[in-house]
């Protein structure tokens, strides 16, 4: 009779950790800059991905997680990471910079190439060594002409480019988020314009704008 009620108790206890183990939310830390902390805010893309995951019946398994602070460029996240992502204890990092580093040349304050490089392998490697799943994000646009006539497009195309090589070399997620936006432009942006489609002000992004960022990321998220 003991044994009975000792494998009875064993057999419920086993059955407890069992399903606290499943009910573990995985945390999900966004990592970038203003694009990135904007998320959080009403109709964000971040907020949004938490409603679809709500509508999925998915809200219980998800702790998403804004680490996007503004101006950043790919050094500050390097500075900042043990602060604001390693002690998140995160299973899944997205990774999204490169606007400032491009966008900030034009005041002397961008990143040269080879330094975006470097700070980012950094990054990948860090986070990677703690068994962290990453997925990156290619910057988007800053300007949304379809000529490419934005005056930065061949640096930002050029920092892309990086962005898609170390996810390949890293066997890393990527959100190829240039092209996603390249492509709703060449779509919905007929005159050309400079902004108002996907972004408010060449960079930050529209209703419409948030609404795809967080189409593309659920999508791969949920793969995981």
């Amino acid at each position: 009779m003991k044994m009975f009620v000792r494998s009875f108790f064993l057999i419920i206890f086993s059955i407890a950790i069992f399903s606290m183990a499943r009910q573990k939310k995985m945390n999900i830390v966004f990592f970038g800059d203003s694009i990135t902390q904007m998320g959080m805010n009403p109709g964000g893309f971040i907020v949004r991905m938490n409603e679809a995951l709500q509508q999925k019946g998915l809200s219980s398994q998800y702790n998403l997680i804004d680490a996007g602070v503004g101006y950043d460029k790919v050094y500050d996240l390097y500075l900042r990471m043990d602060s604001d992502v390693m002690v998140k204890n995160p299973d899944i990092v997205f990774i999204w910079v490169g606007v400032n580093d491009v966008g900030h040349k034009v005041t002397g304050t961008g990143t040269d190439p080879e330094k975006f490089e470097r700070f980012y392998t950094a990054i990948i490697k860090k986070l990677q060594s703690k068994n962290i799943k990453l997925i990156l994000v290619t910057p988007a646009v800053i300007g949304e002409r379809t000529d490419e006539t934005n005056s930065q497009d061949g640096d930002l195309n050029y920092y892309t480019k990086m962005v898609r090589d170390l996810a390949a070399k890293y066997n890393c997620k990527l959100i190829d988020m240039r092209k996603a936006f390249q492509d709703y432009d060449l779509k919905n942006n007929p005159g050309n314009q400079e902004k108002g489609i996907l972004t408010v002000d060449r960079i930050h992004p529209t209703d419409a704008g948030n609404k795809l960022i967080a189409e593309k990321m659920l999508e791969v998220l949920l793969q995981n």
